[in-house]
């Protein structure tokens, strides 16, 4: 069975936007018919931007919305592995399954962002280190979530060691919550997506470059014996669309970007516009969902307008 094409709504928090602000995007996000709301996991601003009041914590923020909605899918691209241990974390994710009715979608990352590590006094290895880290993490999380009930579940890696743990508590779905890997690495990155993911996700790349990377996840899928057709594709792009010129310029100079740029490389313009644009994405790479990057958390006519005016035209 084919699956249908999802519209995601995706927020950076730490560009500027309390809880408070982040509801209403979630709320608006449900009330207009999106399948998803995410966000990211950063605890520093990026760019020139006040980043007032401060940052919010991903994984709070998705508990206290698991009981503010009751429909949409809730979770993060992407968790930086560098910020919480593994175990904790697995927690963290199962009990916000739980309080969600079994929305969670969890994605995890290497971590890759040195300066908000330094501000928050977070470890941030070498590159290769935080790789084999994040091999670890994510064998051992999804190894806690899939531990039959009333077994333990143990691990001895070089970086985390698990000893007799009871794999509480489990998360709603099943066998686990979605797991999403993305970036673009050329071999382990691949590698990892194809031992764990449920979805691989690219973002702010070309469609070429998407392509490219789709294709080292479904090599590396075939190299260990599973189904490339597992693994949905999707990608995110900044969402920049009017219902006409004027409109569509005032949007771009509200987040600090030039229209003929974002028409390039996110998606922006009309909404004509931006049909065709994830038409020619669904054909070039196959995705079947798309991150919308909303970076004006305070335009939710931004939000209800693409809901109105592209999604109803996506099959």
């Amino acid at each position: 069975m084919t699956e249908s094409f999802k519209l995601r709504i995706f927020t950076e928090p730490q560009q500027g936007a309390s809880y408070d602000d982040l509801l209403r995007v979630a709320q608006a996000t449900e009330a207009a018919g999106y399948d998803a709301f995410f966000r990211s996991d950063h605890y520093l601003k990026m760019g020139s931007v006040s980043g007032d009041p401060g940052p919010t914590d991903a994984w709070v923020t998705l508990g206290a919305l698991a009981r503010e909605t009751s429909r949409v899918r809730l979770g993060t691209l992407m968790s930086a592995g560098t910020f919480r241990l593994p175990g904790p974390l697995a927690i963290a994710a199962a009990q916000v399954d739980q309080m969600s009715g079994g929305r969670v979608e969890f994605g995890l990352g290497s971590g890759w962002y040195e300066q908000e590590h330094a501000a928050y006094g977070i470890p941030f290895p070498a590159l290769r280190e935080r790789f084999d880290r994040y091999a670890e993490q994510l064998e051992i999380i999804t190894g806690l979530w899939g531990t039959p009930a009333g077994e333990t579940f143990d691990f001895a890696g070089r970086y985390y060691e698990l000893s007799d743990s009871p794999a509480l508590p489990k998360p709603v779905q099943s066998p686990r919550p979605p797991v999403l890997i993305g970036g673009g690495g050329k071999k382990r990155t691949p590698e990892l997506a194809a031992r764990f993911a449920d979805e691989f996700n690219l973002p702010f790349v070309d469609v070429d470059t998407a392509a490219a990377q789709y294709e080292r996840v479904d090599a590396a899928c075939r190299a260990i014996g599973r189904d490339p057709g597992e693994i949905a594709r999707s990608c995110a792009l900044v969402l920049c669309v009017g219902k006409d010129e004027a409109e569509i310029a005032r949007r771009a100079a509200a987040i600090g970007r030039d229209v003929a740029e974002l028409r390039t490389n996110g998606l922006a313009g009309t909404p004509a516009e931006a049909v065709d644009k994830i038409g020619a994405w669904r054909e070039r790479t196959g995705i079947t969902r798309l991150y919308l990057q909303v970076l004006d958390l305070t335009d939710l006519g931004h939000i209800d307008l693409v809901a109105a005016e592209v999604a109803r035209q996506l099959g």
